[in-house]
């Protein structure tokens, strides 16, 4: 099944210039006018805006989609468990082979291990079955109306206009996910015009139903967002029963020399000599990871921290790592205790970002905060004790 994600705001839409006054909101039909305008004066004739915009609708489904992802409100156990599955490891492995010629050249031109592209493609479209049935055009020009986020959605609005007026979209028949993603590996038009490949070679970059130009292009996406080829990006540890827990988090790097001073290491291999935080999703009773610099890449392409990490520990898993030992970790919470959590952070003055029941990074960090001047240990794991302490 296509994953409901949150939607990030990418390299190639932030370079586009009029993000900061986008309009927004009002009546859908001079919404379009002014969509019309704007892509004029961005260089798209007349015409072509015309006739994309000629058949585009509200599509209320997809604000529906937009605010319904309970999905991520799930911890890293559940989450993970629900994504992966031996059947879905099994089908990995003969995607990898029969596409082992692709995956070479990714590996070759790009520098991203396939393993890596695997997961994505696994959890993106279930390695291309379900690529999601939303008009796109419909689809993005409803996001950028929407009041939510039509900085992100606006430009992507103009990027299907010139995927239009190439010949590579139709606005009545291309589809994708209800968030405007087109493709095996699910990539908005902006990206596509930044990072499309004709893998196949047959002179277009045929995203829907060309794994070559999918698995390319995707891996062309991954090295334009920093992408470091040859480099470890996740690995399971195991932790000591009592250690600094402030120091652990995503952002907060140590060598691989001091983490093994405070006697964190590997719980299979060797580790990488990379700098890398200490990832504790649930806790320092729970699983623990070691996050090298390209686990940033990730959040490039998603930016929930369970879809992320639930991400690069798949790819690790395709690539022969064993199953998580999932500890003990201490009980969490549910949405609306997380709610009302969140509710109490924000009025210490934290920024949690939207009260949704998400344990985001910014709802991370106020935890850890929190629980390192309440004298508790700083995992950044949200208990029932914390919450009746606030």
């Amino acid at each position: 099944m296509h994953i409901l994600k949150h939607i990030m705001a990418v390299a190639a839409v932030s370079a586009l210039p009029g993000l900061a006054t986008a309009s927004c909101g009002g009546s859908f039909s001079a919404f379009k006018d002014g969509l019309k305008s704007e892509a004029v004066s961005r260089g798209i004739s007349a015409e072509t805006a015309d006739r994309f915009l000629a058949s585009v609708r509200q599509d209320p489904a997809v604000l529906r989609a937009d605010r319904a992802q309970g999905v991520f409100q799930r911890p890293f156990i559940d989450f993970s468990r629900r994504l992966i599955s031996q059947n879905r490891i099994n089908a990995g492995k003969a995607k990898a082979e029969q596409w082992d010629s692709v995956f070479d050249r990714v590996e070759q031109d790009h520098g991203v291990d396939r393993n890596v592209l695997l997961a994505f493609w696994a959890f993106e479209t279930d390695y291309g079955a379900f690529q999601g049935d939303f008009n796109t055009a419909n689809a993005l020009v409803t996001l950028a109306h929407d009041c939510r986020r039509p900085e992100l959605f606006r430009p992507q609005v103009f990027a299907g206009m010139e995927l239009f007026a190439q010949g590579d979209f139709d606005p009545q028949r291309t589809t994708g996910a209800w968030a405007g993603e087109i493709g095996m590996v699910q990539m908005l038009p902006a990206d596509i015009i930044e990072n499309g490949v004709d893998g196949d070679g047959d002179g277009a970059v045929r995203l829907k139903s060309s794994a070559p130009d999918a698995l390319l292009s995707g891996g062309k996406m991954l090295k334009h967002f920093g992408w470091r080829a040859g480099e470890a990006w996740l690995q399971e540890v195991t932790v000591p029963a009592d250690m600094d827990w402030s120091l652990s988090g995503a952002g907060k790097p140590q060598s691989v020399a001091q983490w093994q001073a405070m006697g964190v290491e590997a719980r299979s291999g060797a580790l990488s000599d990379l700098p890398a935080s200490l990832i504790l999703p649930q806790g320092r009773k729970g699983p623990a990871f070691l996050a090298y610099p390209n686990f940033d890449v990730y959040f490039e392409w998603n930016q929930s921290f369970t879809y992320v990490l639930t991400a690069a520990y798949f790819a690790t898993r395709l690539g022969g790592a064993q199953v998580y030992d999932a500890g003990n970790p201490e009980p969490g919470l549910g949405a609306d205790q997380m709610k009302r959590l969140q509710t109490k952070l924000q009025a210490r003055g934290y920024d949690v970002g939207k009260i949704d029941g998400i344990l985001g990074a910014g709802t991370r960090a106020a935890v850890q905060a929190e629980q390192a001047r309440l004298g508790l240990p700083a995992d950044a794991w949200p208990t029932p004790a914390l919450l009746d302490r606030l």
